[in-house]
């Protein structure tokens, strides 16, 4: 099951049983079955801080997935620093409007990409990853009902 929990932030995500649905999807048709996924949204301070202590990185980070999969059962936690994601929606041209739900949910599939396997240490890696997000947004677009997906932050 896919959780959704604001950590030191305040946003309005509506569309959840969307995402949900979407991300089931995604994990189906790559093999895996869901289990315990939690998508905990925090600002820059909390993800430095957990970048820091956690990985020993100083920087910034728009995620970090924390890996609890067993066999083909995906579960783990996906923390998105939100200030990041916003900031990062006004720089990246978009498949869809407005461009802070596409980030948003970008990143939520980047997390799960790596929870089923996937990492992007490599350019070609990297590459991959990229064409990876871009088929599981537009399967979302294509199937999926994207309007009912709204996002709202301020930071």
């Amino acid at each position: 099951m896919l959780h959704f929990t604001d950590n030191d932030v305040r946003s309005r995500l509506n569309g959840k049983a969307e995402i949900r649905k979407w991300i089931n999807r995604i994990l189906r048709d790559r093999g895996y079955m869901p289990g315990e996924i939690n998508v905990i949204l925090c600002s820059d301070d909390f993800i430095l801080d957990l970048n820091k202590t956690s990985l020993r990185h100083d920087y910034y980070t728009d995620i970090i997935t924390f890996d609890y999969c067993e066999g083909n059962v995906v579960s783990g936690d996906l923390y998105i620093s939100l200030d990041t994601v916003q900031a990062n929606s006004r720089t990246y041209s978009q498949m869809f409007s407005p461009s802070l739900k596409c980030e948003l949910l970008r990143v939520i599939v980047h997390g799960i990409l790596h929870l089923s396997g996937e990492d992007d240490i490599t350019p070609y890696r990297q590459k991959k990853m990229r064409r990876a997000e871009n088929a599981a947004l537009k399967l979302l677009v294509s199937e999926f009902d994207v309007d009912k997906i709204n996002v709202g932050y301020k930071g």
